[in-house]
């Protein structure tokens, strides 16, 4: 079947106002639940098949999240679809005001390849939660991942309801030749932007979830054992493929050496910096990420690590030190598994030079002083973030997540998903039994004065 036609049945149904029903929602979402679940092998199989990932970090990582918003949304559903009363005020008296959630239509969700089911599945269950219909384009680069999301999902949804479209570069822009109602985008800064360009000619919103250079900031008074621990697990996740990841270390010179020793301990205690894909660490993507991966390892500058191994896609966990912001590395995001540490003995300088940077997508404090802690959280701009961890602000759905400036723009998770796939409409509404003639003409001096009580 051709896009254009799945578009306008979606587009039929939608209109059918099915979608509009709370029940039906969670109908859906409930038996989206059971499909993962009476499918969870073929996911399992899919992802080690692309990365190497094992089944607890597939589930911790990738399955627990959507399950957690499933249940998110099942709960509290019928509570977010009200309608909210608010103030009227008196120049309006005497009638009553109010707030329609309704879902926009149409939405294209637009995955990403690092964490193949979450970034694809949560935005599109979000939209379904909100009432809309939804059109899901998988990364292409995870093959089988793409491959069993498209069978579970379309074996057991009708496609004028929700379906998956898998396909490459020729086929996303197939896709963003047509007009949706809205359009999210998991992704790179650079596809960002045709993402964004495309979405204009039509005047569609987009939510794009994008990326950037995620600083840590480790202050003198960090606890070091623990913060090594927390940092190495979130950056060495997935291989280091996180948005969120710690991109780069910033810390105070005068424990600099402690964290370096600390970070090696870590390293060796969790991943035993073996060759062999295990059951702690995944592949890279592809060979063309590993490649500029590689180009990034100056070995004169490797502290610990730096094993390569084009043919596994292997790359160590590897950290770097005398780093500059002037190196290469420091020039885009990462995205993989190397930690550049970089000393500051001026905090504010520290502060100056991540400032006159892209605004980064996350930033991680490690510290005991919080005066210094606020400090930071007031004077640098971010998406989200965390202080003394790192990257688990994404698993309480009670904060939003997203993006600014190049990062990206708008938020989900929760509530504020639901919020990204809704549009809220306002409704003013007033009996016939009482007007007031002081909006009406003949104009005088004294209407004035009391217009202006009522209004101000």
């Amino acid at each position: 079947m051709e896009i254009k036609d799945v578009l306008t049945q979606q587009q039929d149904f939608f209109n059918s106002n099915k979608t509009k029903n709370v029940s039906f929602r969670i109908a859906q979402l409930k038996k989206f639940k059971n499909v993962l679940k009476e499918n969870e092998k073929l996911l399992y199989n899919a992802i080690y098949e692309d990365f190497g990932k094992s089944e607890f970090e597939t589930y911790v990582s990738e399955l627990s999240l959507l399950n957690h918003e499933i249940n998110n949304f099942i709960k509290n559903i019928k509570k977010w679809s009200k309608r909210k009363k608010v103030s009227t005020g008196l120049a309006n008296f005497p009638a009553r005001s109010y707030i329609i959630p309704e879902p926009l239509g149409v939405t294209l969700v637009i995955g990403a390849w690092n964490y193949p089911y979450q970034l694809s599945l949560v935005p599109a269950i979000t939209s379904l939660a909100a009432g809309n219909t939804v059109m899901l384009k998988p990364s292409e680069l995870p093959a089988k991942t793409s491959e069993v999301m498209a069978k579970i999902i379309n074996d057991n949804f009708p496609s004028n309801y929700f379906c998956v479209i898998e396909g490459g570069v020729k086929k996303t822009t197939e896709l963003l030749e047509l007009q949706f109602d809205k359009i999210f985008f998991t992704g790179s800064i650079p596809v960002g932007r045709i993402i964004y360009q495309a979405a204009a000619k039509h005047l569609t919103p987009v939510t794009l979830e994008l990326g950037g250079k995620s600083p840590t900031f480790v202050l003198a008074d960090t606890d070091i054992k623990m913060t090594a621990k927390r940092i190495v697990w979130a950056k060495f996740l997935n291989a280091g493929q996180t948005c969120v990841a710690p991109d780069y270390i910033l810390v105070d010179q005068s424990i600099e050496e402690a964290l370096l020793v600390a970070l090696k301990e870590e390293i060796e205690g969790s991943h035993k910096n073996k060759e062999d894909i295990d059951e702690n660490y995944i592949r890279i993507i592809n060979s063309n990420n590993f490649d500029r991966l590689s180009k990034l390892i100056d070995n004169g500058n490797v502290y610990f690590g730096g094993y390569l191994n084009r043919d596994n896609r292997f790359i160590s966990p590897t950290i770097l030190q005398n780093v500059s912001f002037e190196d290469e590395i420091m020039k885009d995001e990462i995205f993989g598994p190397i930690l550049p540490v970089i000393s500051f003995n001026d905090l504010n300088e520290a502060i100056k030079m991540v400032k006159e940077r892209p605004k980064p997508l996350s930033c991680y404090i490690y510290s005991k002083n919080r005066k210094k802690i606020d400090k930071l959280l007031n004077e640098l701009s971010f998406g989200g973030g965390a202080v003394n961890d790192s990257v688990m602000h994404l698993s309480n759905s009670n904060l939003p997540f997203g993006g600014i400036g190049l990062s990206g723009m708008g938020s989900y998770h929760g509530k504020f998903g639901f919020d990204t796939f809704s549009h809220y409409k306002s409704i003013l509404d007033k009996p016939f039994w009482f007007e007031p003639n002081i909006k009406y003409a003949p104009y005088s001096k004294k209407k004035l004065t009391l217009i202006k009580w009522l209004l101000e």
